[in-house]
């Protein structure tokens, strides 16, 4: 369970604003709703949900939200306020007519739910135009500083945990090996923890470098003393969109069979774990706790199972880095 701060309401806000921004995940909709229902109990007055993330505040598309507008939410993956993304909020022009809109229609204060760009974009509106802001870390990803655990991470990694289970039955069947993508551009947070919580043979992340070929004399040595049965590696998508075709090239060049399956974005998608649902909410009613109690320019995330106020310019400038005794953890169980 998350240890909640107990902050003292010291500011009162007539209207306030939410929106989701960026990659989708599951788990924004239960914060959305504990956000809205959050607020209106505690003496807001109005909730506005921006459709479309930050394309949609340019553009004006704000509507009233209710606590009736967010029944029967919870248990929904994808977020109901959409989102998008909108590279031309970097113009501070644009930044300007997302500013009056805001302005136009009383919202004093904002709560953004995304990743680092979504942070990124709350953080220089505060910056810009004193607007209060409060960010939730929401991506599959968990690749954001200061926090130990983001809003769709744990439901991401449950998706691809229960595909692969179903792969490997093929895998051992045919006795050959599966390369299996998982999403991470940057980050392999969720292929460490998949490929741990799976037994595979092999991770490979963006973090780590690692040799081709060694990689393909590892694999004959061990499935030759009898060792990595699972026929699993599993691979983080990385920055090059040909990794894995490559991998299965190099494995094929010395003998192996390897099949590919990439799982794409249905790791997005689905309904979210009871896990991310509860994360969600609780960090959705700790965001107006915080902005209650006069802060702003933050992220409410968890550290050691609290709930923390994390400075948004830290969040942009830090880089949250995968542990290399967790990523080691997969090598040595299969050994």
């Amino acid at each position: 369970m998350l240890s909640i701060p107990d902050l003292k309401p010291e500011k009162h806000y007539n209207a306030v604003g939410i929106l989701t921004s960026g990659g989708d995940s599951s788990g924004m909709n239960p914060a959305i709703r504990s956000i809205v229902r959050a607020a209106l109990n505690s003496g807001v007055k109005q909730v506005f949900g921006v459709r479309r993330g930050y394309q949609g505040l340019v553009s004006d598309d704000i509507t009233l939200m209710s606590s009736r507008s967010v029944t029967n939410i919870v248990q929904k993956g994808g977020t109901v306020l959409k989102s998008a993304r909108c590279p031309e909020f970097s113009d501070p022009s644009v930044r300007d007519v997302a500013a009056r809109n805001l302005s136009s229609r009383g919202i004093e204060a904002l709560v953004v739910i995304g990743g680092d760009g979504s942070l990124t974009g709350a953080h220089i509106l505060c910056q810009e135009h004193g607007i209060p802001v409060i960010g939730l870390p929401g991506t599959i990803d968990n690749d954001i500083p200061g926090t130990d655990d983001t809003i769709g991470f744990d439901t991401a990694v449950n998706t691809a945990v229960e595909a692969i289970d179903r792969i490997r039955d093929t895998a051992r069947s045919h006795e050959r090996l599966f390369l299996v993508e998982v999403m991470g551009r940057n980050s392999g947070f969720i292929a460490t923890q998949v490929g741990i919580a799976c037994g595979a043979e092999m991770v490979v992340v963006p973090e780590y470098a690692f040799d081709f070929h060694d990689l393909c004399i590892t694999l004959a040595e061990r499935h030759s003393k009898g060792q990595g049965s699972s026929g699993i590696i599993v691979v983080a998508e990385g920055r090059d969109p040909d990794l894995t075709h490559r991998l299965a090239a190099q494995l094929k060049a010395q003998g192996q069979d390897p099949k590919i399956s990439i799982l794409g974005h249905i790791q997005r998608g689905g309904s979210p774990s009871g896990h991310d649902r509860m994360l969600a909410s609780c960090l959705g009613t700790a965001a107006v706790e915080y902005l209650l109690a006069g802060y702003s320019d933050i992220m409410v995330g968890v550290h050691k199972g609290a709930i923390v106020d994390v400075p948004l310019q830290r969040v942009i400038e830090e880089k949250k880095v995968l542990d290399r005794k967790l990523f080691d953890i997969a090598a040595l169980l299969h050994k």
